[in-house]
């Protein structure tokens, strides 16, 4: 399972009230750290595709969610369990630091 596509339109239903946690990767086409974290979040998503969502937000064109959780760099991954933040990382530091933001709100 891929990471999956998700916009201010949707971000309530997606994510806030989702019955699972989700990890949404705040992004941008030109951002190249971004794409380097691609790959990994793909990884993840099917290692942990029973327990957690894996969803990425293009901050260009959805503007209203990435100020809403005052999202100042990218990528900025942000962990939401019960329609709350539990964690947050910013910046690309591989496979583990991610883990480590997961296992924050995944038993």
């Amino acid at each position: 399972m891929a990471t999956l596509d998700v916009s201010d339109s949707e971000f309530e239903e997606k994510v806030l009230k989702s019955q699972i946690p989700v990890l949404v990767d705040f992004w941008a086409v030109w951002c190249g750290p971004c794409k380097m974290a691609e790959p990994v979040l793909n990884e993840l998503s099917d290692e942990y595709k029973d327990k957690l969502v894996i969803m990425k937000l293009n901050v260009d064109e959805n503007q209203g969610s990435t100020l809403k959780y005052q999202v100042m760099s990218i990528p900025t991954t942000i962990l939401f369990k019960g329609s709350q933040e539990v964690g947050r990382q910013i910046g690309f530091a591989g496979k583990n630091a991610y883990e480590d933001l997961i296992k924050k709100g995944v038993n």
